[in-house]
């Protein structure tokens, strides 16, 4: 893990004017592909989202579902994953329960408290409500992410917890028993990424009820050419948003990616989500040679494991420290 310094970052708080904070943040580095694990070869074997199920602190073993943007009805669209470090991961695909088959599924986040529970989102802004049990994905529910516009390109989708604690002290009843989402577009080179932010409960029924939308610009501070600004998005514990971005020029690349932490989620005294961004962030980590879209912090580790998909090269797999915080 490389060593710590003090970055003050000029955060811009959406609709609550503008605060100044000072993060601690690992120095940005040039990261290496060591360690990076086949997860299959070839354009449908790539990985466009990931949710850790399951993190075994003891032994670095890690249980987690990740999806797979394919389009063809013969293709794979989801599949469980056994990882550990240095190992070739175990990829399980799973059978698709519950009317037609999906197209171009770009994003994946469990459901906190709900056993088996994902939503995993299309590019077109579609999210299935899953339960993943038994060698299956079982679509419970069927919706439209709000905010999404026609040519957005949503590629991130994340879930955390709401907690009352959060708001300084308020009991914040407004945001008890609910989820913070955050979700949004990867924009491409001059075009910004968009990230989304509301409040989010689901009824008996597993469907999903959003509170008011909060929304901003994000752009990726590395790499620079060829650009998506936020290939996919985690919630770490501390409440920071973690993006990965990436350089796509074609299907044999060469790609570039790398981790940032583009601001975070809050409540205020009310019990309000408050999306805040950073105007200059900090690039966490950089990863050469693979296109990064999918990024998931293990459960109460600084650790993350990322997800590619190298187009022709297929898909692959690695965990990285420093990235997600305690």
């Amino acid at each position: 893990m490389p060593p710590t310094k003090l970055v003050r970052t000029a955060l811009a708080a959406v609709g609550a004017g503008t605060v100044l904070a000072v993060v601690a943040l690992p120095a940005a580095y040039a990261g290496d592909d060591d360690g990076w694990q086949s997860a299959g070869k070839g354009k449908t074997a790539g990985i466009s989202g990931i949710a850790v199920s399951e993190a075994a602190v003891a032994d670095g073993d890690v249980k987690a579902v990740v999806v797979r943007d394919n389009k063809k009805p013969d293709e794979n669209r989801v599949a469980a994953v056994g990882y550990h470090d240095g190992d070739k991961p175990d990829v399980e695909p799973l059978d698709w329960k519950g009317g037609e088959l999906p197209a171009d599924l770009e994003a994946l986040t469990g459901i906190p408290g709900e056993k088996g529970g994902h939503l995993a989102a299309t590019s077109s802004g579609t999210v299935y409500h899953l339960r993943v049990a038994g060698g299956e994905a079982k679509v419970v529910d069927t919706f439209e992410l709000p905010a999404v516009q026609s040519g957005d390109e949503v590629e991130s989708l994340t879930l955390g917890t709401a907690s009352p604690s959060a708001a300084r002290g308020a009991r914040a009843p407004a945001a008890e028993g609910k989820l913070t989402a955050v979700w949004g577009g990867r924009g491409e080179d001059d075009r910004p990424g968009t990230l989304h932010a509301a409040l989010l409960s689901f009824d008996s029924e597993g469907r999903a009820d959003f509170g008011k939308v909060q929304s901003a610009e994000v752009r990726a501070p590395y790499p620079a050419e060829n650009v998506r600004h936020a290939s996919d998005t985690a919630a770490a514990d501390s409440g920071d948003l973690l993006v990965s971005s990436a350089s796509d020029p074609g299907d044999d690349g060469p790609f570039d990616s790398a981790v940032y932490v583009a601001g975070r989620v809050s409540l205020d005294d009310s019990g309000a989500l408050v999306l805040t961004v950073a105007k200059d962030p900090e690039v966490l980590r950089k990863f050469e040679k693979h296109k990064i879209e999918a990024l998931a912090c293990l459960p109460g580790k600084d650790k993350a494991i990322l997800g590619t998909d190298d187009e022709n090269e297929g898909g692959s797999l690695t965990t990285a420290g420093g990235v997600c915080g305690k």
